[in-house]
Formats: C-alpha cells, structure tokens, sequence
C-alpha cells in the first residue's frame, strides 16, 4: 500500500466518493482546492481517499475521509490514517479530525490515536442547509479530535 497525491486537475473525478463523508458539495468545494487530496492505493486502485489541509502553521485537519464502499471495514481507513500522520511528522505539531457525535466514529478515531479536544455546537445545524445524521444520530455539534504529530 502506499499514500498518493492527486493531483488538482483529477479531484472532481473523485467528488462522489467525497460526498460520501461530507454530503454538501458546497463544504467540499470549501476545502478541496486549498488542501491535500490524498489516497491509499493497493493493487493500482484506490482504496480510501481524504482531504488535508493546513489550518495553521502547525496545525493540519483530516477534513473528508471515506473509505471505498466495498472495500470498508477491512482496515483501510486506519492506514490511511497512519500514513497520513507520518507524511505530516515534522511539518507541524498537530493533526486534527472534526466528526459529528457518533460513538462508532469516535471510537473508530481513538483508536487510530486520537484524543478529544473540544466541540463546536451547532455546527451541522448552522453549516448544512438539511438535518444530517450518521448512524442514526441525528448530527448537531462537531466534536474535535488530535494527535500529536
């Protein structure tokens, strides 16, 4: 497996699978140009993608991650992860994740290495245009994660 960048002229190929993760074109479109489009490729296919941007001198944030459907729950995430934090090491001190309060996701980041660090309320709420909900839970607040980088 290894960790690729695409480039910016093939990102809008890969926006159905970002919906998947972030169902608003329009946050996606906030975000995609001014970040890293990253994917995990095993067998010259992609298997995971995510969106890296840096919010701060030290500060990097896992901004969309998604897993290609048929192939989730086979630990491609968590190594997208793990290479996404190795590829920032030494470039800054943080790396951050915001996902709604869902216990599976949380725990799916946990233990990936991450730790709670604050919410924003109301985020979902005042950012999409219709109720969002993940797992069932009907999302409100944007819980912060990081991981010392």
């Amino acid at each position: 497996m290894e960790l690729a960048e695409i480039p910016e002229s093939d990102r809008a190929q890969h926006l159905d699978l970002l919906l998947i993760a972030d169902e608003s074109a329009d946050m996606i479109e906030r975000y995609l140009h001014r970040g890293d489009l990253l994917a995990l490729i095993e067998d010259d296919e992609a298997r995971a993608l995510c969106v890296v941007t840096q919010e701060e001198p030290d500060v990097f944030e896992i901004k969309n991650i998604v897993t290609v459907p048929e192939h989730q729950r086979k630990g491609y995430g968590r190594r997208l992860v793990a290479l996404v934090a190795e590829r920032y090491r030494g470039r800054g001190d943080w790396l951050l994740v915001g996902t709604g309060d869902v216990p599976g996701i949380l725990r799916f980041y946990e233990r990936c290495g991450f730790e709670r660090s604050h919410v924003v309320e109301n985020f979902f709420v005042d950012n999409y245009d219709h109720p969002m909900y993940e797992d069932g839970h009907k999302l409100m607040d944007m819980v912060y994660l990081k991981m010392r980088l």
